[in-house]
Formats: structure tokens, C-alpha cells, sequence
């Protein structure tokens, strides 16, 4: 049976940021505001006592708990394969240029559904590669090398 349960920690910790951002804001109001593009003294006080309130109210809605749900096993594979995805895409980027470097890692992070065998991964990461070069190339015309200095004979 679910059950609510208060963090009383976040949840004073929360109604203590929402109390600020609106003692800020209501204050920051007293300021000449001004226009996002000719800003007022009194515009980043308002914008910045805004987020306070906004980051209370997350904490406020994390202050509740429910009970009784058992957290399931923690996706080992998932993690082993989707994490190093982006760093080796980081690492081969420049010497590789966009394309080698996004299928090696779309590569690798096919490997996280278990379901998924070589020949399924290695038509994902085409796919990928292929859709993300014709949008990200030829369709937004973005300046990147699709082929790297390691790739030049």
C-alpha cells in the first residue's frame, strides 16, 4: 500500500526559497524594470528572485515521498554502454572528424539493449550517422569536418 511521506528537510528547505524569491521579488517590483532588452535595475533581481521561487517549488514537490515501491535493479549494461558513448565521440571527433566519430558511438551505445545483435547495431549506427550528416550537414549546413585529419592520405 503507497503512502505519503514528508522529507522535512527539502520541505523547509523549499518553503525557505520560495519565501525568499517572493520577499526579492516583491521588493525588486519597487525598481524601474525596464524591457529584456533595455533592462531596468530592477529586472535581474526580478529574474533571479523568479528562479529562487521556482527552485523552492522543485524542492517542495521532492519533499514528498512515496512509500511502498520497491526501487528495481539498477541497469548495469545500460550505464556500461550509454555513458562512454559521448566521451568516445569527444575523443574521435577531432582526429576522426563527425561521421567515423558518431557511428563508433552510436555503435557502443546500441550495445545496451540486450536484444540488439551486430548486424542490428551496426544498421542503427548507419542509420544515425546518415540522418545526422544529411540534417546536421547538408540541411543546417553547420561547418564541421565529416571526415578528420586521421582520415587525409
Amino acid at each position: 500500500m503507497k503512502s505519503l511521506r514528508f522529507d522535512t528537510a527539502n520541505l523547509l528547505c523549499g518553503l525557505l526559497f520560495i519565501g525568499f524569491g517572493l520577499f526579492f521579488a516583491i521588493q525588486s517590483l519597487s525598481l524601474e524594470l525596464g524591457t529584456a532588452f533595455r533592462m531596468g535595475p530592477g529586472y535581474f533581481p526580478l529574474v533571479l528572485a523568479g528562479v529562487l521561487t521556482l527552485l523552492g517549488i522543485v524542492i517542495l514537490v521532492q519533499s514528498v515521498k512515496v512509500t511502498g515501491e520497491v526501487i528495481g535493479a539498477i541497469a548495469w549494461r545500460g550505464m556500461l554502454f550509454i555513458l562512454p558513448a559521448p566521451i568516445v565521440f569527444g575523443l574521435l571527433v577531432r582526429g576522426a572528424g563527425f561521421v567515423p566519430a558518431l557511428f563508433v558511438a552510436a555503435f557502443i551505445a546500441s550495445f545496451a539493449s540486450e536484444r540488439l545483435r551486430v548486424p542490428a547495431a551496426l544498421a542503427l549506427a548507419t542509420g544515425i550517422t546518415l540522418f545526422s550528416v544529411l540534417v546536421f550537414s547538408y540541411g543546417l549546413g553547420l561547418p564541421f569536418e565529416r571526415f578528420g585529419p586521421w582520415f587525409r592520405f
